[in-house]
């Protein structure tokens, strides 16, 4: 009486180990790269939120406020709050990106300002690397936000 054993051999043990192990590792691939596209399209947001908050300031005040730090607000004392709190940038830096923070500084005639900040990769139709937000839009730089 010859009974044949069910079950699987070792090699068909090994692939599907094997098998198992690339598909984490692409999942885990996929998931970091995830994670970097939504860091830069949350420094887009964040952006876009600063600029419009500085134009109904700037709507009020004819200027720009002298300070924005980040975790504070835009408000123009006790009267109008512009912006709650703002935001401080995803970390940590993606790409060629030495900082992750929103540097802001007003033009010295105040009727400008320049927030300097970093996408790690292309978002949308911008390129990766420093970008300046002024007034005029955001615009690819290689130094600092003049």
């Amino acid at each position: 009486m010859n009974k044949k054993k069910k079950g699987f051999t070792l090699i068909e043990l090994l692939v599907v180990i094997a098998i198992i192990g690339i598909l984490a590792t692409l999942a885990v691939v996929a998931l970091q790269q995830a994670r970097k596209n939504a860091r830069d399209a949350k420094r887009i947001a964040d952006i876009k939120q600063m600029q419009t908050a500085l134009e109904l300031y700037f709507n009020d005040w004819q200027g720009y406020p002298v300070d924005v730090i980040s975790g504070s607000s835009i408000s123009s004392g006790t009267s109008n709050v512009y912006m709650a709190i703002v935001p401080t940038g995803p970390s940590p830096a993606d790409g060629d990106c030495a900082s992750s923070s929103y540097e802001y500084r007003q033009a010295d005639d105040g009727a400008a300002y320049y927030i300097e900040f970093c996408l790690g990769g292309q978002t949308g139709g911008l390129s990766a690397g420093i970008k300046c937000a002024t007034p005029l839009g955001v615009l690819s730089t290689t130094t600092s936000c003049n």
